[in-house]
C-alpha cells in the first residue's frame, strides 16, 4: 500500500520535473535567438554609418573638382581674349583727324563784332574726328601766305567732333579803325585743315569781302560765341 503510493508520488514528481525542464529549455532558446538577432542588426547598421568613403569614390570627387577648376580658368582666358579681339577698353583705336573731304565748310558774315566772318566746320563722316589747331586761310588767288592766327585764342584741348557736330573759327577781315594796310576786295577763299594736304574752296557771303593786313583767324572752338570774342 505504501509502496504503491510512493511509486505514484515519485512518478508524479518525475513528470513535473520533466515539464519544468522542457519549459526552461524552450525559454532559454527563445531568449538566445532574440539577443543574437538584435546584435547582428545593430552591428550591420553601425558598420554602414561609420564606414569611410572608398578611395575610388574620393578619387572621383577630387578629379571632378580638378576638372571644374581647369574649366573655370579656361573660361576666364577665353573672355579676355575675346575682349582684346573686339578692340574694347584700352585697345580701342584713337580718334583721327577730320577728313576735309568729309567735312562741310561754310562762312557767314556777322553783325557783331564788325569786320568779322564766322567759319563753320561740320563732321560729315560716320566716325568721330578731331580738328587740330586752326584753319589755314588763303584769301584770293594772289595771296602769298596764310592768314595769321590769333595765338590768344588757343583752347585748352583739341576740338573733338562726333558725326554731325560742328566747330567754329572767328575771322577778322580788316581793322575796325581802318588802320590796316594793303586792303582790297577779295572774291575767293580757300580753307586748309590739319591732316589734309589739299584745301577746299569756300564761297564768301555776298561774293566778296574787304581784307587788309589786320586779318586774323582764331583756333577752332566748340561754339560760335567763343570763336567771335577774340
Amino acid at each position: 500500500m505504501h509502496v504503491t503510493a510512493y511509486r505514484r508520488g515519485r512518478t508524479v514528481r518525475t513528470i513535473a520535473a520533466s515539464i519544468v525542464a522542457a519549459a526552461a529549455l524552450s525559454l532559454t532558446a527563445a531568449c538566445s535567438g532574440d539577443g543574437d538577432g538584435g546584435s547582428d542588426n545593430a552591428g550591420t547598421a553601425h558598420s554602414s554609418a561609420s564606414a569611410p568613403a572608398s578611395k575610388e569614390n574620393q578619387g572621383g570627387k577630387e578629379n571632378q573638382g580638378g576638372k571644374e577648376d581647369a574649366t573655370g580658368a579656361t573660361g576666364v582666358k577665353d573672355a579676355k581674349a575675346q575682349a582684346q579681339k573686339s578692340g574694347g577698353g584700352s585697345e580701342s583705336e584713337p580718334v583721327g583727324d577730320c577728313d576735309i573731304n568729309k567735312t562741310a565748310l561754310s562762312v557767314q558774315k556777322v553783325k557783331s563784332p564788325v569786320n568779322h566772318l564766322l567759319l563753320k566746320a561740320t563732321n560729315k563722316a560716320g566716325v568721330d574726328c578731331r580738328l587740330v589747331g586752326y584753319p589755314g586761310l588763303k584769301f584770293g588767288a594772289e595771296a602769298q601766305a596764310a592768314t595769321p592766327v590769333n595765338e590768344d585764342s588757343k583752347p585748352q584741348a583739341v576740338v573733338m567732333l562726333a558725326p554731325g557736330e560742328s566747330a567754329y573759327a572767328g575771322i577778322t577781315t580788316s581793322a575796325a579803325d581802318g588802320s590796316g594796310d594793303e586792303g582790297g576786295e577779295i572774291d575767293s577763299l580757300e580753307v586748309f585743315i590739319d591732316g589734309s594736304e589739299d584745301p577746299k574752296p569756300v564761297e564768301l557771303p555776298g561774293g566778296s569781302v574787304y581784307v587788309d593786313s589786320a586779318a586774323q583767324v582764331t583756333y577752332w572752338q566748340t561754339d560760335a560765341q567763343t570763336a567771335l570774342t577774340w
